[in-house]
């Protein structure tokens, strides 16, 4: 079971953040981490966002994906309005940078983000957001707007014990080379996506 294993205030360019690291062992490296906006009330529906970690869109800016800019605007919008992100170390949809890059190859080749994870034989998306549910729980967080796009991510909290709200909308716009990803985001996993030039 996880648990709190360290916590500390810290100041980013979108406002002031509670950080609280989550694992099993004090020893684990890469932690889960709850990023809290400071104005958070949590006698009212707190807005939370679950974001898997993509090093290839947040730390190097890849155009590929919309990952680093889905966070950043999820920062500004709990900055703004009070709220959670739920940092899950889920790397490439829990595939690994490595198996991320293969398949970043691929796509190179002419296969979309689902084909070359399947030609690799790993699943399409093989993230578990049971964790963000424990971590939830350990907050004692019962009520909650989500921000996401994604129907499994919605699944996942109406089958649990948290009250899901309402869903708020995070969309990013596409660039050339992120609307193949994005139309396979919305025609494979059904994720709830407006129509994009």
């Amino acid at each position: 079971m996880i648990k709190i294993q360290a916590e500390a205030n810290v100041p980013t360019e979108h406002g002031n953040f509670r950080m609280i690291a989550f694992s099993e062992e004090s020893t684990d490296w890469m932690p889960h981490m709850a990023i809290i906006a400071e104005n958070t009330d949590f006698s009212k529906p707190v807005n939370v966002r679950f974001h898997s970690e993509c090093i290839t869109g947040e730390v190097f800016h890849s155009q590929k994906c919309e990952c680093g800019q889905q966070l950043d605007a999820a920062m500004k919008y709990m900055h703004e309005h009070g709220g959670i992100i739920i940092y899950l170390r889920q790397e490439g949809r829990n595939i690994g940078i490595i198996n991320k890059l293969k398949a970043y190859s691929l796509q190179e080749k002419g296969f979309d983000t689902v084909e070359a994870n399947l030609k690799l034989g790993l699943p399409a998306d093989d993230r578990n957001f049971s964790v963000a549910i424990d971590i939830l729980t350990i907050l004692e967080i019962k009520n909650i707007n989500l921000l996401t796009n994604n129907p499994e991510k919605v699944k996942f909290v109406e089958e649990s014990t948290i009250n899901l709200n309402s869903r708020i909308p995070l969309q990013i716009p596409a660039n050339d080379s992120s609307r193949g990803y994005l139309q396979t985001k919305k025609d494979y996993f059904g994720h709830l996506l407006d129509e994009q030039d």
